[in-house]
C-alpha cells in the first residue's frame, strides 16, 4: 500500500506525482453527491460516516446500478433509519419493500444480518474486516468496503468499476474472471494509508464516469498518464473477457386465482432458493427446456384441480443463469373456496407493487380474465 499526504492541488495545477494523491484531488472536485455518502468537505469538517447507512447501499448495489438503488435506499432509511430498527421489523414487510431490486436472497440476509448487529453487537458494526465477514450475508467485497468507507481502514476494494480502471491503468489482457487476482494485486498497491475510505470511493467514482465501458473520457482522467492502456491504445478492448456460455431456458405455469369476492389465491414461496420467502402466485417447478419449445408444463403445481384455468398470456423473465417462460392461467374461483395451498389475500390488502417483478408481470398478463 502507498502512502500520500492528503490531496492538494484542487485548482488542478501542479498534480502530485502520487498517484492516489492526485485521484483524491480529483475526488475532491468530482466527487457524486449519493444519499448514503459524506462528500470530502463534509468529511473535512468531522462529519462521520454512519456504517449502518454504509452497509445499506452496498448490500443494495449487488448486481443493481445506483440509479436503481437510489429511491430504494432513501425509502429504507426514512422507515428504518437505525439498524435496530430495520431489525424490529417483520419479514413481510422488508421483503415487501424490497420488491423489484431482484436477488432476493440479499433481502434474507439483511434482515439476519441487522438482527446480529443488534443483539449480539448493540446496534454497532464491527470495524475490522475480519468481524464484518463473520457477519450474515457480508462477503469480502462488502466487508472490504465497509471497513474502508465507514471507519477509514486501508481495505482494498474491488467492484466492476476498479477491476476496469485496474484494467486500464496496467494493461491487463487476461480476460476477466482469471484476471481478478492479479486487478487486485494492483489495486492493493495504490490503496493509501491516509484517507482510503475516500480513495476507495474515487477509484469506483472514476470507473462510473470517467473510466466507463465505453467511449472512456481519457483526456480528462487523473491517470491518463499513467494508463499503459491508454498508451498502448487498447483502453476501450479492456477489460477482456470470456465469453459467456448460453442462458438454458426454463418453463413453466402461474396460476393466478381470484374469488367472487375479489380475494386474490397467492403463496408465500419456500425460504430458501430464487424469490425465497415472497409472495407470489402458485405453480410448479420451472423445467429446463430447449430454447424453441413451446406451451407449459401442463397441470404442474396447479392449486385447484378442476378449476377451469384459462390460458392467458406469457411472460418472460431472466435471472442470472436462466431465461424463464412462465405460461399464465387465470381462473375465477368459486364462492367460499378453500385452498388446499396458499392463501386467499383479500382486495384490500393486495398491492401488486410488493411482488417481485416476476410476479407483477404475471399479474399484468392475467388482466384481461377480470374485464366482463
Amino acid at each position: 500500500m502507498t502512502t500520500t499526504p492528503g490531496a492538494t492541488g484542487s485548482d488542478g495545477s501542479n498534480p502530485s506525482p502520487d498517484p492516489a494523491a492526485r485521484l483524491l484531488a480529483w475526488y475532491d472536485r468530482h466527487a457524486r453527491d449519493l444519499p448514503w455518502r459524506v462528500l470530502p468537505a463534509a468529511r473535512a469538517e468531522g462529519v462521520r460516516t454512519d456504517p449502518y447507512r454504509v452497509w445499506l447501499s452496498e448490500v443494495m448495489l449487488q448486481q443493481t446500478t445506483v440509479a436503481a438503488v437510489d429511491r430504494y435506499f432513501r425509502r429504507f432509511t426514512t422507515l428504518w433509519p437505525r439498524v435496530e430498527d430495520l431489525a424490529a421489523e417483520e419479514d413481510a414487510r422488508v421483503m415487501a419493500e424490497w420488491a423489484g431490486l431482484g436477488y432476493y436472497a440479499r433481502a434474507r440476509n439483511l434482515l439476519a444480518c441487522a438482527r446480529v448487529v443488534t443483539r449480539d453487537h448493540g446496534g454497532r458494526f464491527p470495524d475490522g474486516r475480519e468481524a464484518l465477514l463473520a457477519l450474515p450475508g457480508i462477503g469480502p467485497y462488502t466487508a472490504a468496503a465497509i471497513a474502508a468507507i465507514a471507519f477509514d481502514r486501508p481495505e482494498t476494494v474491488v467492484d466492476g468499476n476498479v477491476e476496469r480502471v485496474m484494467a486500464r491503468r496496467f494493461a491487463v489482457e487476461e480476460p476477466l474472471p482469471g484476471a481478478k487476482k492479479l486487478l487486485t494485486e494492483h489495486a492493493a498497491r495504490l490503496t493509501p494509508d491516509q484517507r482510503p475510505g475516500d480513495y476507495a470511493q474515487a477509484v469506483m467514482d472514476l470507473g462510473a464516469t470517467i473510466c466507463t465501458p465505453r467511449n472512456p473520457a481519457c483526456g480528462i482522467c487523473p491517470w491518463s498518464d499513467d494508463c499503459a492502456a491508454r498508451a498502448k491504445g487498447i483502453a476501450t478492448e479492456l477489460p477482456r473477457k470470456m465469453a459467456k456460455k448460453p442462458k438454458p431456458v426454463r418453463l413453466g405455469t402461474a396460476y393466478v386465482g381470484r374469488t367472487p369476492e375479489g380475494a386474490w389465491l397467492l403463496e408465500d414461496r419456500p425460504a430458501r432458493g430464487l424469490l425465497g420467502g415472497m409472495l407470489g402466485w402458485p405453480g410448479g417447478e420451472w423445467l429446463e427446456v430447449g430454447p424453441e419449445a413451446e406451451g407449459d408444463t401442463g397441470d404442474d403445481g396447479c392449486p385447484a384441480p378442476g378449476t377451469a384455468w384459462q390460458q392467458v398470456g406469457e411472460v418472460r423473465h431472466t435471472f442470472t443463469h436462466f431465461h424463464l417462460r412462465l405460461v399464465v392461467r387465470a381462473a375465477r374461483l368459486p364462492a367460499g373456496f378453500n385452498p388446499p395451498r396458499g392463501r386467499l389475500v383479500p382486495a384490500a390488502e393486495f398491492d401488486p407493487a410488493a411482488l417481485p417483478t416476476l410476479f407483477r408481470k404475471v399479474h399484468a398478463a392475467s388482466r384481461d380474465a377480470w374485464t366482463d
